[in-house]
């Protein structure tokens, strides 16, 4: 037992011992190229030429779309890797084999495979460290098929080492990242498009003309079939809340997606454009799998309830669109299911973002606001964000740790009101993070699930 015991111990000292290291990557900052991924993968055998995959760039829904086809392609009995970033409470989160995170063991094995080949005076950043990882465990893993989403932009993303896709999927546009990505909304989109290989089918979600014009010239001096939404492919919605998809060959009726807000319809479409262009490949994609699938699709920190009595809500929306999205679906809540019931917020955002934009979208609605900060160097200080807050809502107050943020909106709310936890995927996590921890903060209605099995 005691042995069990120490070897228990010995291997968790390793993980977190690994994610430190990691961690001080990051002082190191952003740096966009591909000269050190492509070393430390050449010095791999470069895994990431082994395994066909899906490739996804875009401002919004890059995950929710990345889930959705993880879970397609694993229920139609392929084994798939899923790379997604940020994680919300684990790093393990990132790296996934048919939905399931990889073991903490394996993490450790996969940081020292990849120190291995690594040279002293050639520092990898994080996210460079964190995608060879992936790459080398999906090779490892042998899987059919891998969805990699891209960390930022998309030309120079560490990611962007892959060849040749089977699909690019670019979900939309919108001013981001503006320090790296350019300032124009064609700059950014020109960034993004920067995963369009050859040849390689693209389907674009962008919804502005200067987008899709960039988009569509990156496709064809590629010679890449390009599929655009809205033109090429369609959704209708129903009002049973199911969807009609209307494709470039097949028309798909009474569809659900098992992600909550009207914006998933959208994704879902993307989602279902690709199974198309893989069903034409051969894929063997059964339509009522794709069904199911869709229909029990998960995706943490995206409009997920946690608990009932209060409703509190985690969304990790981070820029004005995702804001927006959150509005529309909280809007209907309040005038449908919970007409009259009390909104308070939780907001942490980062120093990159929008924030008065933002604040101004969502405070009209609620009631109370509790501005906090997220424990990463990117964080506003929440002084700045109450300065602006107070001017729309009377009881706006700073609570820096999000953990404490969380708990005082809890106790001090009734069973009826309405929490939302939002402003940045690193404040919801941090959010989760409190909730496994202190679990009897719901008390009785929880709904937050245990942690996940690993892979």
């Amino acid at each position: 037992m005691y042995a069990g015991f120490f070897i228990a111990m010995t291997q968790q000292k390793s993980y977190h011992y690994c994610l430190q290291e990691m961690l001080r990557l990051r002082r190191f900052g952003i740096k966009l190229g591909l000269s050190k991924i492509r070393d430390i993968l050449n010095a791999l055998g470069n895994p990431q030429d082994s395994f066909p995959c899906i490739h996804i760039a875009g401002t919004n829904g890059k995950g929710s779309i990345a889930a959705s086809l993880s879970t397609i392609l694993s229920t139609c009995g392929y084994t798939v890797g899923l790379y997604t970033s940020p994680h919300l409470v684990k790093f393990n989160e990132r790296i996934q084999i048919n939905n399931c995170p990889i073991t903490d063991e394996r993490v450790v094995g996969l940081y020292q495979e990849i120190k291995r080949g690594i040279s002293d005076s050639d520092t990898p950043t994080f996210f460079e460290y964190a995608t060879a990882m992936a790459f080398y465990e999906f090779k490892a893993r042998q899987v059919d098929w891998a969805v990699i989403e891209t960390g930022m932009g998309g030309r120079l993303d560490a990611t962007n080492i892959i060849k040749e896709p089977a699909i690019t999927i670019i979900t939309n546009i919108a001013l981001e990242h503006q320090k790296f990505l350019g300032n124009t909304l064609a700059g950014i989109a020109a960034e993004k498009g920067g995963i369009i290989k050859p040849g390689v089918p693209v389907i674009s979600g962008a919804r502005q003309n200067t987008a899709k014009k960039t988009l569509q010239q990156i496709a064809r001096e590629h010679g890449a079939p390009f599929h655009q939404f809205g033109r090429d492919f369609n959704v209708r919605r129903q009002p049973d809340g199911t969807f009609n998809y209307f494709g470039i060959e097949h028309i798909w009726r009474r569809l659900q997606t098992g992600l909550p807000g009207s914006h998933q319809v959208d994704n879902a479409a993307l989602t279902l454009c690709a199974c198309e262009l893989l069903k034409k490949r051969s894929v063997n994609l059964d339509v009522e799998q794709i069904t199911s699938a869709l229909l029990n699709t998960k995706w943490p920190g995206r409009l997920e309830i946690v608990s009932n009595a209060p409703l509190v809500i985690l969304d990790g929306a981070h820029n004005l669109i995702a804001v927006k999205q959150l509005a529309t679906y909280l809007s209907t809540l309040q005038a449908t299911r919970f007409a009259n019931r009390n909104l308070t917020f939780v907001i942490g955002i980062l120093d990159d973002k929008p924030y008065r934009s933002m604040l101004k979208c969502l405070l009209p609605m609620a009631r109370k606001v509790i501005l906090t900060q997220p424990g990463i160097d990117r964080a506003l200080p929440p002084g700045i964000l109450h300065e602006f807050a107070s001017g729309f809502i009377p009881d706006a107050r700073v609570i820096p740790n999000v953990g404490d943020a969380v708990e005082y909106a809890i106790k001090t709310a009734s069973a009826q009101d309405i929490i939302c936890i939002a402003g940045s995927l690193y404040v919801v996590g941090e959010a989760k993070e409190k909730f496994q921890q202190s679990p009897e903060l719901l008390a009785g209605n929880l709904i937050y699930p245990a942690p996940g099995v690993q892979a």
